[in-house]
Formats: C-alpha cells, structure tokens, sequence
C-alpha cells in the first residue's frame, strides 16, 4: 500500500504501547508494527484475547487499561513514542444491560490511557472508535454529521473522542481516530456470543447449531477484512496530515445479514438452518464514506467478501470450535434477548 504524504523518516523504529493486543485487530497491529522493526508494548487483560495471539517478540504485560496504578507503571517503565488505544469491550448490543461495565473498561480506561499520554508527552495516541458513535442515521456515514449514538458502547466511544479533542486543545496531545465497522478475519473471538457476528456464525456451524439472526436479516452492514485496515492504521502516525483528524476506515460494499450468512455457510463447507430472532434495539443500516480517508492515505486495498470469508474460514477450522460462556454481568435483565440467557 502506497501511503500518501508519508516523511522520509516514516520507517525509523520506534516504541508503541497497543492495548488490547492480545485481540484481534490489536494482536495483527502488533504483528505488523514488528515486522516494520518497531518496538511493540502490549497491555491486555485476556478477557477477550488469548496468550497465544501475542508475538513473543513484543513485550506483554498482563493487566487492565482500567487499572490506573498499573497504567502509570507501564508508562513510567517503557520510554512509549506512540500509543495505540484498541482496549475496549465492543459489544453494541449487550451495551444496553452492562452500562456501568461499558463506560467503566470504555471511557475510564480511555481516559486512564489519555491522562498518562499527557503526562509523559505521547507524540501521538491513535484511538479505534466506532461506527456506532452516528447512530440510526441514513448512510452512507460522513464524519462531517453529528453523531447520534443509540448504544451505550457508541455513546462511550463518541464521549472518548471529545475528550481527545478537549484534550487536544488544552495539552496539544496529538491524536487520530479511526472508526472501523464490522470487522472480521483471523484471531477474532469466536467465543463470544454477543459480537462480531461472523464468528459467531462460523462457531455456530462448527458446533452444529443453526445461524442465529435478530429481525428478518434484511440489516445491510459493510463487512471490513482486518488485513485491509491494519496497515493505515499502523502507519498513520507517521503522516503529519492525519493528526488531530477522524477517519471511517472500512469496506465499501454492503450486504445483508442474510447474504453473509450465505457466504459463511459455503465457504465453511455446511449449510445449517438459519434461526431467526426478535429484532433487537439496532441500526437497520449501517456503512460509511471513505472519501476523508483516501484524500490523506490514497487508494486502499480491498478484499471481497467471499475472499476474507474463506481466509477466515481456513484459519477457524484450524482452531475448531470454541465454547461460548455468558456474561457473568450482567446489570439489567430487562427486555435482555432471551438467547443471550440460553
């Protein structure tokens, strides 16, 4: 990939801190900062990664972003150029009946991260947002409208984002934001029952059981291949343009809920009947505009639907099914879905 406006000094090595980086878009940065020659600091607590999706060339240290004594020790411990904030528990849906745990692990810990940031002089804190931060607006979603989040977990990420810029303009601490949407490929997990619904389609044909689907799966979202945004997201400290900016980063072509179940079954080799549910408080549809972000990174790549399916397919019949336990959490029950009980 050809990065716009990209200094000549782009490659120099340097120390980043990824939270999050046993999971899965944050263990594939790391993969990638490495392999760029780059010092890497991990900070994960496992709750929804695993050991064995961090590189052991990277330094890992085991703890939550929501722990502020340990945060502080991290930053006093490692001399951190960079920091890229991917810890959160993104589950829109199950956001509604776990409101204390969202905005604490997704805007204390942020803030936690921000302060520490500010203290030590971080030249850049790069944040994953949400597409969930606009809401049930009519797409395609511009980073020009006003959001209008529906979901505690958007209105915790849209609350992040205005305290970077509070925090921009009272510090100067740097930052970009990148709102991904529907992201899927390897090292995703699978076990958790209540998001990333590729996974939990392919994990539901390898137990056998038939694709839950809320509503009548007509929902259209635009699914992202991880591989495809890594990269921008990785280098995007490096270009001068980019800073103190929001970007949706994703894939352009939408389908139904219902075409992608399609997709996953054939490429998973095993048709399954398809158990659909009471529709469930959402955006009917949900997909952005990339103009913003090819005007300062150029034209970036894009692996078809199918193509990102059967990678991912490939790697989930290697590691083969996995148990999915509830949430243990949860804080309100009322009009909870009743699978999410089951």
């Amino acid at each position: 990939m050809q990065i716009h406006n990209a200094p000549s000094h782009y490659l120099c090595a340097v120390k980043a801190l990824v939270t999050g980086g046993a999971g899965f878009m944050g263990s594939h940065l790391v993969r990638y900062l490495l392999s760029k020659g780059h010092e890497v600091v991990v900070l994960d607590d496992l709750s929804g990664g695993y050991m064995e999706n961090v590189p052991k060339e990277s330094i890992f240290i085991k703890g939550s972003v929501v722990d502020y004594d340990l945060v502080k020790r991290v930053f006093a411990e490692h001399r951190i150029d960079y920091v890229y904030h991917l810890a959160a528990y993104a589950a829109e849906g199950l956001s509604h009946f776990i409101r204390r745990f969202n905005y604490e692990n997704n805007v204390i810990g942020s803030v936690n991260i921000i302060n520490q940031c500010i203290h030590h002089g971080i030249k850049c804190l790069v944040f994953t947002s949400s597409i969930a931060v606009y809401g049930d607006v009519e797409p395609p979603m511009r980073e020009e409208m006003n959001p209008q989040p529906i979901d505690p977990y958007g209105i915790a990420k849209y609350a992040v984002e205005l305290d970077l810029k509070a925090a921009r303009e009272l510090f100067g601490l740097n930052y970009i934001i990148f709102r991904p949407h529907n992201v899927y490929g390897e090292y995703q997990n699978i076990a958790d029952r209540y998001r990333n619904v590729v996974g939990i389609f392919m994990n539901q044909i390898l137990q056998g059981k038939p694709l839950t689907i809320f509503g009548d799966g007509t929902q259209t979202r635009a699914f992202t291949y991880v591989g495809d945004i890594i990269p921008i997201i990785a280098e995007s400290v490096f270009i001068p343009e980019a800073q103190n900016q929001i970007f949706n980063i994703g894939g352009d072509t939408f389908y139904s809920v219902n075409e992608l179940a399609q997709v996953v079954m054939e490429e998973m080799g095993r048709q399954v009947p398809i158990r659909y549910l009471p529709p469930r408080h959402e955006a009917r549809h949900a997909y952005s505009d990339h103009t913003k972000l090819r005007t300062i990174f150029g034209e970036v790549p894009y692996t078809p639907l199918r193509e990102g399916i059967a990678r991912m397919a490939a790697w989930v019949q290697q590691v083969g099914a996995r148990a999915t336990p509830r949430f243990e959490n949860i804080e309100i029950y009322q009009n909870l879905p009743s699978i999410w009980l089951e």
